[in-house]
């Protein structure tokens, strides 16, 4: 079984929708090779919702909605190719609908559920890496299970547009565990207008505190990676990785709906001795685009040539 879809639950983590609990049914699935990856939704999903259920959504491996963000994490991450290092993906689903204030708050209390199934996770299976991938709020569900877990716990976080403050993150990667881990932080300048939506809506922890879309503090195990600028997909490309061009101006589900973005994450979590965060870094432009660059930034004109000219061979 590659993938197992869990709730945060009330008091722990537990099955969506299977009998038993996590601890009888972990044993059997952790006797494999691979990793472990952990998938986080963001705002507006709840389990076992009539129409926003993850499980049933992004998370699973056979969506049951068409839409142009509707795309499947665990087939984009490699799971159901039925191979032997194939590893275990688990959805972890929280109750995130309700208004943008009570899912802030939710997303901290998730984490907590989130830490106690990595601890069970690290303690069947003291070998096996854990990584994670989240969206959104996901990625403030991911930060604020870090001061809950020993270091060593997790290994490898993509946060993609994350909706958290850059103080709560950089808070949250002193602990051990968060010391001990790799971020990298997907932005685009597509998501400058939720990123501002987030600032004015939510109270900041500090005076002039900024969202992760540009507050994320530097250091060794973090790689911010803005998935909008161009010499940053000149040098993915180079890498192999073949993302698209962003086609829109404001959007927040860029971050794993552009074409190409799924197989360098799969490679980025699954190969990660194979590609260092300093070795990326190097790579990458030093500075990232500024705020609304992307939303004021005028339309590309193509003049017509003038009449009876032609161009040269």
């Amino acid at each position: 079984m590659p993938l197992i879809h869990v709730d945060a639950g009330t008091d722990a983590p537990e099955l969506h929708d299977l009998p038993g609990t996590l601890g009888e049914m972990l044993p059997d699935l952790l006797v494999g090779k691979g990793p472990v990856i952990l998938m986080i939704h963001g705002f507006k999903y709840a389990p076992g919702h009539a129409h926003e259920c993850p499980h049933r959504h992004i998370l699973s491996l056979s969506p049951e909605r068409e839409c142009f963000k509707v795309i499947s994490w665990p087939a984009g991450l490699g799971f159901g190719q039925e191979t032997r290092d194939e590893g275990l993906g688990i959805s972890f689903g929280w109750h995130a609908r309700g208004t943008l204030w009570q899912a802030y708050a939710e997303a901290a209390r998730a984490g907590e559920r989130l830490a106690q199934l990595v601890t069970l996770i690290r303690r069947l299976a003291p070998a096996r890496p854990i990584h994670a991938v989240a969206h959104s709020l996901g990625a403030r569900v991911v930060l604020s299970a870090l001061p809950h877990l020993q270091a060593g716990t997790l290994g490898r976080l993509i946060l993609l547009a994350g909706a958290e403050f850059g103080r709560r993150a950089a808070e949250a990667l002193e602990t051990p565990a968060g010391r001990s881990a790799e971020v990298i932080n997907v932005t685009s300048r597509e998501n400058d207008f939720y990123d501002f939506l987030l600032e004015c809506l939510i109270p900041a922890p500090a005076r002039g505190d900024r969202s992760l879309g540009l507050a994320l503090p530097k250091g060794p195990n973090v790689l911010n990676l803005q998935m909008d600028h161009p010499g940053t997909l000149r040098a993915l490309r180079r890498a192999g990785f073949e993302v698209a061009n962003p086609t829109a101006r404001i959007c927040h589900w860029s971050p794993y709906t552009r074409p190409g973005v799924f197989p360098m994450y799969q490679k980025l979590l699954r190969n990660t001795e194979q590609l260092p965060l300093a070795q990326l870094r190097a790579a990458l432009p030093d500075r990232p685009a500024p705020r609304w660059s992307r939303l004021m930034s005028l339309p590309e004109m193509r003049l017509p040539l003038p009449s009876g000219r032609k161009l040269s061979s």
